[in-house]
């Protein structure tokens, strides 16, 4: 591993530590009528593998172009990008539907759902160069989107009273709340799909990352 590899490393690593604890420092344990607490939100979880990940890639073994953790740090890669358009397109429509009547805290939600993704996907197309195996990416992300449906709609729903909608409570994004179970059920199919594309996207671009090395 090359020194700046090793420090661009170290600080992607550092800033996903810090985000991290702060997502502890900031929440309210004691209040059970938010169970859940962070890890209600897919932001989380994403940012929670991107930790993961930017500790595997400072152990050589795992960080050198490979098949060591290649799988799961791509599938990482694409739920970040799932993330990061889901929450533009949604702000920019209307903020209250990802935000609800909280105020955006810039320092934290341009690092959450731009730059920390940002490093994550250059480390993964660049460095680690680890987009060789969708397939077995696909599956895996079918399991992590099933994981968190199963978590929102089975846990986190019927054990808190908000956010507030029109049809029901307690779902972690205001917007779902807006949503019957059919229509939600469609909503997480389209997710889905939609990670199908940007692995994809992510894969057609590690091809010509690769071509570019070679000429």
């Amino acid at each position: 591993m090359s020194r700046p590899v090793l420090i661009y490393r170290l600080v992607v690593l550092a800033l996903a530590a810090f985000y991290f604890a702060d997502r502890f420092r900031v929440e309210d344990f004691g209040n059970m009528a938010e169970f859940g607490w962070q890890f209600r939100y897919l932001t989380i979880w994403g940012l929670t593998g991107s930790l993961v990940a930017a500790a595997l890639m400072l152990v050589p073994a795992f960080g050198r172009p490979g098949p060591r953790a290649e799988v799961f740090v791509s599938v990482v890669a694409v739920v970040n990008m799932i993330v990061v358009v889901s929450y533009w397109r949604l702000y920019f429509t209307d903020p209250t539907l990802v935000m609800g009547d909280k105020q955006i805290v810039a320092y934290r939600e341009y690092y959450l759902h731009l730059l920390g993704p940002l490093l994550q996907w250059i480390d993964v197309l660049w460095i680690k160069r680890a987009f060789r195996r969708p397939l077995r990416v696909a599956l895996w992300l079918g399991v992590l989107v099933l994981a968190y449906v199963v978590w929102a709609e089975g846990v986190v729903h019927p054990l808190n009273a908000e956010p507030v909608g029109s049809v029901t409570s307690g779902l972690p994004y205001p917007f779902l709340n807006d949503m019957v179970l059919s229509e939600r059920a469609v909503f997480y199919g389209v997710t889905f799909v939609s990670g199908l594309v940007f692995l994809l996207l992510l894969w057609a671009v590690q091809m010509g990352l690769n071509r570019l090395r070679r000429a």
